[in-house]
């Protein structure tokens, strides 16, 4: 359930005649889940009764993912930017914390099973065909930190900004965890050691993945627009403790 500091980080990032962007706190769900039949607060809901209107929902974010989403005010803008986020047209980007120092840049290209969401892909196909599905990724910034795990006395870390070209349900986590650089705080996809040591040392527990921006097309200006969301505070207090706070500067330039 959801704690009153956590609802704190749940704000208008802008809005206009045809859209809402909301910074989503991690731990909150977008709608109701039958998975999730405990919770009793969603962005959905929480935003209608922000703004006292009807919203639409045109995309989804996981429940333990925080950052920007993005809301249309009526039918006509909500069909509009649905088809962007089906076809693919929409440039998502997100921020992310992961086990081990990588690479400077790269593209992950590499098909995922296909897992059944309905806020995801609609096309129908089953378990046993893989997808296309392709990340590019560049690194903002590494750190190590001082505290033993296993027979390492030290243990490295990089803060990402991630591009996904395709939008498969868990895209980013199983991308990164199949190149042996799972998201910290990852219980699907991730260490659990170096989940147990962040949540020690931390003293709380969230997926450090989030979602930073998306570019896309005005559903009635037509024209381009970027929205950008800035880390939750406890995101920024933890890269803070691992002196990467620097690497923050990078977070929203296009790559």
């Amino acid at each position: 359930m959801q704690t009153q500091c956590q609802l704190e980080n749940f704000r208008v990032l802008y809005q206009d005649e045809a859209l809402v962007a909301m910074h989503k706190p991690a731990a909150l769900l977008v709608h109701r889940s039958p998975i999730d039949k405990h919770e009793t607060q969603f962005a959905l809901q929480l935003t209608r009764d922000l703004l006292d209107r009807h919203v639409y929902p045109v995309h989804r974010l996981d429940k333990a993912t925080s950052g920007l989403l993005l809301f249309a005010l009526d039918a006509k803008s909500a069909s509009h930017l649905g088809e962007q986020f089906r076809q693919h047209s929409i440039q998502k980007t997100y921020a992310a914390l992961v086990r081990g120092w990588t690479a400077e840049e790269g593209i992950i290209d590499k098909p995922l099973l296909y897992q059944k969401d309905s806020y995801g892909d609609r096309d129908k196909q089953t378990a046993s065909e893989p997808q296309e599905a392709w990340t590019a990724y560049r690194t903002l910034g590494q750190s190590t930190l001082d505290k033993a795990l296993g027979s390492y006395s030290q243990q490295r870390y990089s803060l990402l900004q991630l591009t996904p070209k395709t939008g498969r349900k868990h895209q980013i986590r199983r991308h990164l965890n199949g190149i042996s650089h799972p998201i910290i705080g990852d219980v699907n996809y991730g260490d659990r050691h170096h989940n147990h040591l962040f949540n020690d040392w931390r003293g709380y527990h969230r997926l450090y993945l989030a979602a930073t921006a998306l570019r896309f097309v005005h559903p009635i200006h037509k024209h381009p627009m970027t929205l950008n969301a800035p880390l939750q505070n406890d995101f920024v207090q933890t890269l803070e403790n691992l002196n990467l706070t620097c690497a923050l500067q990078h977070l929203h330039t296009p790559f």
